[in-house]
């Protein structure tokens, strides 16, 4: 996937999320915001694709959410595409980002994620 894209999954092994547990199912709402959010602010795509993911070759294997920023620039690589046939085309070409910029963009996620961290924390208290 392109630069940016962010997978979300529980810690429990979970297959589908008609499984989660109230814990989990609760958490995952604002999870996936926030996620979206970092993803927004760092990429500013035109959109950010959530879908999930499941499959294994023969049944389902294990719950994968991901959230992709989608720009005028990925589309255009890729003749186009939208949606599911863009994330096919992606997966099938096996092109991946520089581990430079992934390094970077990972360290710039994690500052943000943090900074939402803690602004949650203070708006509890």
């Amino acid at each position: 996937m392109n630069l940016g894209t962010l997978i979300v999954g529980p810690r429990e092994h979970v297959v589908a999320i008609a499984e989660l547990d109230d814990t989990a199912a609760a958490e995952l709402g604002p999870l996936l915001r926030d996620t979206a959010h970092v993803v927004e602010t760092l990429c500013r795509p035109e959109q950010t694709y959530v879908c999930m993911w499941s499959h294994g070759r023969d049944a389902r294997k294990h719950l994968h959410i991901a959230v992709q920023p989608v720009t005028a620039e990925v589309r255009a690589r890729y003749g186009g595409l939208r949606s599911e046939q863009l994330q096919a085309r992606m997966l099938a070409d096996g092109d991946e980002p520089d581990i430079t910029e992934v390094e970077q963009f990972c360290e710039r996620a994690r500052e943000l994620f943090r900074a939402i961290t803690d602004s949650s924390a203070e708006d509890r208290n």
